[in-house]
Order: structure tokens, then sequence, then C-alpha cells
């Protein structure tokens, strides 16, 4: 039978450091010698989080007014990746 990892209180903080910079377990693996499996199980025992999500931008205010003809958030969207692309709104003549 294989001797284990051999944790230190070394190893355990570069486990907690490692998934707070937001490394994943295979890197966290790579780094300590060990296989992600191990590396994740360790991680789990010591309560290593990884880092929170992203904040999501802010929903749209359902209640605002209609945006006005040509407003650069709706004709941003509908022009992205066509021939207008980029191009200001050109407006009712």
């Amino acid at each position: 039978m294989q001797a284990g990892p051999g944790w230190t209180a070394a190893r355990d903080a570069q486990v907690r450091r490692l998934r707070r910079e937001g490394a994943r377990w295979a890197e966290i693996g790579a780094a300590l010698g060990v296989s992600p499996d191990v590396a994740r199980e360790r991680g789990r025992r010591l309560g290593a989080e990884s880092p929170p999500a992203p904040a999501s931008p802010p929903a749209d205010d359902p209640h605002r007014p209609p945006l006005p003809p040509g407003d650069p958030r709706s004709w941003g969207l509908l022009t992205a990746e066509t021939s207008l692309a980029g191009l200001p709104w050109p407006g009712w003549t």
C-alpha cells in the first residue's frame, strides 16, 4: 500500500491559498504532486472553497420607461455582428 501524501500545515496552507486564488483541483494536485481527487478531498476536509463567482450586473428595472429610438443599449444589441456593428443609429428622416 502506498503512503499518504504527508499533509503538513504548509501543504494545507498551499491548498487553501491556491483554491482562494481560483486554481482548479488539477492544478493544485499538480503543484502538490498528488491526483486532483486527492487534492479535492483534502480541500473539502479543510473547507477550502473556491472564490465567490463574480457578481452579475444588476437587472434592468422592469418599470423603467421604454428606451428611445437608437439608444446605444438596444442599437448595439440589434446590430452586433452585422454590417451595421459600430455605426451610429441613422435615425428617421
